[in-house]
């Protein structure tokens, strides 16, 4: 297996250069993101990365997770050990508030810090992620009692978090759900039902599990207006707080998966003996507004997911690319060259790594963009922070889920036949990252949100603000002589985006099922012109210090470092950003001969 090297370099620049972490350490409560702590953050996240996660990743693989006869759930051998560490050194609440037992860090620094756990080992890293989304819910609609109950626990990691809205009957259709929930006299409810796909549903890494469940009230009115969310706990709690009695919850199976085998998916029963005791989290009939706020955390991390499990696959095919010896150097003849040396494969590694710096960047801007959202004293500021985030989250869901799965792909092309032999390793990372792209919303799911409620709603205001601010960019390039081919490019995608949106606009009231047709391309448009816009910002940093104007030492100042990346957004611009045309043109073509085609043809 290869070692895990955090791309501590690449991170730093992206937050120094683009993400503009200097300004968010000067932002009120953020004060204590100093470089230093940032720097040693970083430094010990890759340490506990390397030795503790990435050693359990492949045996845990092989080894799964089963459910034995009594309905506890066995995660793979070295979980536990690991887990207890992760807690212990407090890495869940890293950007949680310091009163509810967080270290209060802004988002852009913890954003990084994640990045590293999936890389090394997203199975394990799916249960504290939980915690950390849960935690966001239970800020913002739990009761202060609640919080006292539940919150200091979730965010110190000593009990496990779950999220529960998928039944049999339905899935992406929320409106379908069974599960009931029955008020008591003392104030609680009985639920009754069961829900599928619950990620980390059963095991004993913790002393309990809070469960998030959506249910419907006896006079709830019909479809989603009518959820309501419960707060309900794998063991009661007794009068000092503690674990106590089962509760009537249960796990009758487990999913034999692709990928993610280190993860235990649950299906979860409620009811079977009387009633799952649970508690009403939020106002009656608003719990889906609640669990979207759970689903918005899980949707940005799955993105980050993406970058994560592609930057190890790079790494792997990186390493392969250095030591596997085939064939005769192309432009000298000789034998004896690692595979490295040939064009194609050399082609391949530098669209991953261009990919990646291009997702990393945009991720971590977006991760800036919510600390300026929550902590910026200029409520002007804020709020066009806000709107990005709200605008872009379907990008940083669906299009660095996308890209993460063909960057998989391709490294297992650069190791050959030797990528779709298990021994390798190789082909786990292709095998976890299918389910990216799945949960937490479908490409699909997340295309029609940025088409329908983010464009249309909105007559594309928001839109218009960040293509503004895209031509601001390109602006800085047009004056800078020596970035002309990278300007020219940009330009392009600029001018394809702005075409594409304009058609969605101009028909989006009269067809929109022509323009839903062209919702997933136009993600795929969308996310590839702002990971260029990320890449350009970063040449035009590059070229800065390399003209001296940043200063500084270290190894984001190397003059090679530096120009690499402007090469690297060069290569972005000749043979990933021309995919923003063909985009466009999907955009306005595909829904009329989609339309055309009948359903009795297939």
């Amino acid at each position: 297996m290869v070692d895990y090297n955090a791309p501590l370099r690449d991170m730093q620049f992206i937050l120094d250069e683009l993400a503009g972490l200097d300004e968010i350490a000067a932002l009120p409560g953020c004060e204590e993101a100093s470089p230093e702590l940032v720097a040693a953050v970083l430094e010990e996240a890759g340490r506990f990365a390397a030795g503790v996660l990435a050693p359990i990743n492949y045996p845990g693989d092989v080894e799964g997770c089963r459910l034995d006869g009594d309905g506890r759930v066995h995660v793979p051998a070295g979980w536990q050990q690991a887990y207890a560490r992760f807690a212990e050194a407090g890495w869940i609440g890293l950007s949680l508030p310091q009163e509810w037992g967080g270290q209060g860090l802004p988002r852009i620094l913890s954003t990084a810090v994640w990045e590293m756990w999936f890389s090394t080992n997203m199975a394990f890293t799916m249960l504290p992620q939980l915690n950390v989304s849960q935690a966001e819910a239970l800020l913002i609609a739990a009761t202060e009692a609640q919080k006292e109950t539940w919150l200091r626990k979730v965010v110190s990691g000593e009990w496990g978090s779950t999220m529960n809205l998928t039944e049999p009957q339905a899935g992406s259709d929320l409106a379908a759900t069974r599960c009931r929930a029955e008020p008591q006299a003392d104030g609680s409810y009985r639920l009754f039902g069961q829900k599928i796909f619950i990620s980390y549903g059963e095991h004993e890494l913790t002393a309990n599990i809070v469960h998030l469940v959506l249910a419907r009230l006896p006079d709830a009115p019909a479809g989603v207006k009518g959820l309501s969310l419960f707060i309900v706990p794998k063991y009661l709690l007794d009068a000092d707080g503690e674990p106590a009695a089962k509760n009537d919850v249960r796990c009758i199976s487990i999913e034999h998966k692709l990928g993610i085998h280190g993860s235990p998916t649950c299906t979860m029963s409620y009811g079977d003996g009387g009633g799952a005791v649970g508690y009403l989290l939020g106002a009656p009939n608003r719990g889906l507004e609640t669990m979207f706020i759970m689903m918005n955390e899980a949707r940005f991390g799955v993105g980050v997911q993406g970058v994560g499990l592609g930057e190890r696959a790079y790494q792997f095919a990186l390493a392969h690319a250095r030591e596997r010896v085939q064939g005769r150097d192309a432009l000298s003849g000789a034998s004896g060259r690692p595979i490295l040396c040939h064009p194609d494969v050399k082609r391949m590694l530098l669209s991953m790594r261009a990919r990646l710096m291009a997702m990393r960047a945009l991720l971590y801007t977006a991760a800036g963009w919510f600390d300026r959202a929550r902590h910026h004293p200029d409520p002007e500021v804020a709020g066009r922070c806000r709107r990005y985030v709200d605008l872009l989250m379907p990008v940083a869901k669906g299009w660095c889920t996308e890209v993460g799965n063909e960057i998989c792909d391709d490294a297992i092309q650069v190791f050959g036949g030797m990528g779709f032999v298990e021994e390798t390793g190789i082909a786990q990372f292709f095998r976890d990252a299918r389910i990216i792209t799945i949960y937490e919303g479908t490409t699909g799911i997340q295309g029609n949100d940025l088409v329908g409620r983010k464009i249309l709603r909105e007559n594309g205001e928001t839109l218009r603000e960040l293509l503004a601010e895209l031509r601001a960019t390109l602006d800085v390039l047009r004056a800078d002589g020596s970035l002309g081919e990278i300007a020219d490019g940009f330009a392009d995608n600029i001018d394809a985006l702005e075409g594409a949106a304009d058609w969605i606009l101009a028909n989006g009231r009269d067809q929109p099922a022509d323009v839903l047709a062209g919702a997933v391309p136009f993600l795929m448009l969308l996310g590839t012109v702002c990971g260029g816009w990320q890449l350009a910002r970063a040449a035009l940093a590059a070229r800065g210090r390399l003209a001296g104007a940043g200063g500084g030492q270290g190894e984001t100042h190397d003059p090679v470092y530096l120009r690499s990346l402007i090469e690297l957004t060069r290569f972005y611009f000749a043979t990933i950003g021309p995919q923003a045309a063909a985009h466009a043109v999907t955009v306005r073509d595909a829904g009329g001969a989609l339309a055309r085609f009948p359903e009795n043809a297939f």
